[in-house]
This record gives structure tokens, C-alpha cells and sequence, in this order.
């Protein structure tokens, strides 16, 4: 356990300030009794993987937090009839498990190449990308119960899986969970074909016609190829990557609202209501690749020969990034900004899709 622990030097957006206690975990029983020491004596606890999804305030974390670093994971079962069942470790690199599907031949998740993060980070947030979420392959979450002080399994439905959503989310305040997540069950189908492809950038890249499958290393590749293209691939070279990926989910809204947007606004059927791009309304907003702050993090002030501590990425409009000396403030300052622009150009509001620890938009 360390004290004062700069919590920018744990997360992916490289701000956030120091954490009072840090405590690393590298099994269930460590997890557990982690936890239980925190909540014993009521002192806030936040839950850390791989740091690519949080916005801490400059003023850090009063508590504990709990970095879940447990790795591995297990076949249960492996036969033609019903695929594979494996258990990962919360703690687990998320793309390292990708990576071992496509060379183990397990189907599934391929498409959800490179993202950054835990393998127990992805139930809560419903991870996806490129027509895939994990609600898809996952069987069940092992968790522990807070409030019961007790293990708790939910299965996929009870998990309430909705876009860029889950149960365990609704029920995480402030960084800090109810329900701990200690293993994940995915169900992968046999073969060394990808799950069909439904994002027309990648069927496009991989010649293939939308709904048809592809050779899932192949997939893989061309996922990777087309998420570095975005800054969406951790790189330390690349200030682009310095994010915490998308800043904002694609809002969901009726169809009615939908039709007030300009014809070309493109719109992706989702139940009873209609999906829009964030980046194309943020881009129509008048927020271009690389617009950044300069002096105070309230100023709109930006100029292109002068590098911003803050910025929309210079590859993705989505993504707000660290220029290498930001502070949380000036990421939240951008966002604010955007989100403003949006709302009075098109009425329409955007929800972050990080978790906020002790900020606000």
C-alpha cells in the first residue's frame, strides 16, 4: 500500500490528483479484503483497472483506491455443441484476452481489438465497438456484494445490459460500485471465423458485405489498423492516445428529435429510438480535429501554432486528449465547451461516457 499515490500516473488520460490510500490486489481474496478494510471503517473506495476509463479531479481521492490487477483465466468447457466457456480474471488486460480468442480460435469478441482496460472493467460500461458489445459473448459476472458483504453471480439478463450500460453501472456512484466484479464468464463459439460483420468502415476494409464473416486474425488487424488510424490504440509517443477514447457516448433519442436534425445527419435505427453520431454533431458544432484551450482552462482560446495542454484529438473529434501538461479541469473545460456548442446548435445534450470521480461536467 502506498500513500499519496498520483492517480495521473494511473489512468490513461495521464490527470487526476493523488489518491490518500492505494492498495493493489492481485487475487479474489486480496480484492475481498480490500474492500471489506475500507468499508469497515466507511472510507470511500474507488475501484481501478486499467485507468482508460476515469476522470479523477485535480484534487485526487480521499479513500481508498483499490487497483484490481488479477490475472489469468480458465476454460471451463471447449466443444463443437456449445463453443467455449472461459473465465477471465477481472484484473486481466482486456486486449490480451482478445488476442488469445483469435489465436485460440474462440469467436466472438474480436471486433472489440485494442481497447484499452481491464477484462472486468468491460460488463460495467457494456463495452463496444465496430457493431459489437460484450453483452453478446457474456455469460455471467461473478461479483462481490457490498451491502451483502457476500459473492454474487448475475447472469447476462440480470446484468440489464442497454448501450454503453449495465446494472453494474447504474449501481456505481462516484467511481465507487456496489458490485465488485471478480471474474467474467464469456461464451465464445469454435472457429477461426469472425462473428458477422456489421460496421460498414470495417466491411469495407476487410472486403466483405455487410452481416458476412470474416478470417478473425484478419478482422483483428484491420480493427487494430483502423483504431491507431483514430488514436484509439495506446501509444506513448502519440499525444493523441493520452485519452480516455470516446469522451461521449452517440446519443439515443426519439424519432421525432431525430427529424429536426439536418437530412444528412446520420441515423442508426436502435429499438424505439434512433442512435446519432456525436462526432458528426460535434464536428457540425464547429469543433474541428484539434480545437484546444490555451491560458485559463475557461478561455476559448486557440491557436494553431501554439500546442494546447487540452485538445480534441487531432485523428477523432470524440476523443479529448492530453497535450502533456493538462490538468483535469482543462479536459472538463473542453468537454463543457462542446457539449454547450452541440446543445445550442442542434438541441441535442451529450452524456460523457467516462466515469467522473469528484468532477463534474
Amino acid at each position: 500500500m502506498n500513500a499519496q499515490k498520483a492517480l495521473s500516473s494511473l489512468t490513461t488520460l495521464a490527470v487526476g490528483g493523488p489518491a490518500k490510500k492505494y492498495v493493489v490486489a492481485t487475487s479474489e481474496a486480496e480484492i475481498i479484503a480490500a474492500i471489506k478494510a475500507a468499508d469497515d471503517v466507511g472510507e470511500p473506495l474507488l475501484i481501478l483497472g486499467g485507468g482508460s476509463n476515469l476522470v479523477v479531479a485535480d484534487e485526487g481521492f480521499d479513500g481508498t483506491v483499490l487497483k484490481i490487477a488479477s490475472q489469468g483465466f480458465t476454460v471451463n468447457s471447449e466443444n463443437t455443441c456449445a463453443g467455449a466457456s472461459v473465465v477471465v480474471q477481472a484484473g486481466h488486460d482486456w486486449d490480451d484476452f482478445v488476442h488469445h480468442t483469435v489465436l485460440h480460435a474462440w469467436s466472438g469478441v474480436e471486433a472489440l481489438s485494442g481497447i484499452p482496460g481491464s477484462t472486468g472493467a468491460t460488463p460495467v460500461q457494456n463495452v463496444g465497438a465496430y457493431g459489437c458489445e460484450v453483452a453478446q459473448t457474456i455469460a455471467s459476472v461473478r461479483t462481490w456484494d457490498r451491502e451483502k458483504s457476500a459473492v454474487r453471480t448475475f447472469t447476462n439478463h440480470e446484468l440489464k445490459f442497454g448501450y454503453r450500460d449495465s446494472m453494474l453501472k447504474a449501481s456505481t456512484v462516484n467511481g465507487s460500485p456496489r458490485y465488485v466484479v471478480l471474474t467474467v464468464e464469456f461464451q465464445l463459439l469454435l472457429g477461426r471465423m469472425s462473428a458477422p460483420v456489421k460496421y460498414a468502415e470495417l466491411a469495407r476494409r476487410l472486403h466483405v458485405e455487410i452481416g458476412k464473416r470474416a478470417n478473425s486474425l484478419e478482422l483483428r488487424r484491420a480493427v487494430l489498423a483502423l483504431r491507431a488510424a483514430k488514436g484509439m490504440v495506446l501509444d506513448p509517443g502519440d499525444r493523441d492516445t493520452f485519452s480516455t477514447g470516446s469522451f461521449f457516448t452517440n446519443p439515443m433519442v426519439s424519432p421525432a428529435e431525430a427529424a429536426t436534425l439536418p437530412d444528412d445527419a446520420p441515423r442508426y435505427p436502435a429499438g424505439d429510438k434512433v442512435k446519432l453520431s456525436a462526432a458528426w454533431l460535434i464536428e457540425r458544432a464547429g469543433f474541428t480535429k484539434g480545437y484546444g484551450l490555451l491560458g485559463e482552462a475557461t478561455e476559448n482560446t486557440y491557436d494553431a501554432g501554439t500546442p494546447p495542454r487540452a485538445a480534441l484529438s487531432t485523428k477523432h473529434t470524440l476523443a479529448i486528449t492530453n497535450r502533456g501538461e493538462a490538468r483535469t479541469e482543462d479536459i472538463l473545460a473542453i468537454a463543457r465547451l462542446v457539449c454547450a456548442g452541440v446543445e445550442r446548435q442542434f438541441g441535442i445534450s451529450l452524456v460523457p461516457e467516462p466515469v467522473l470521480v469528484g468532477c463534474a461536467l
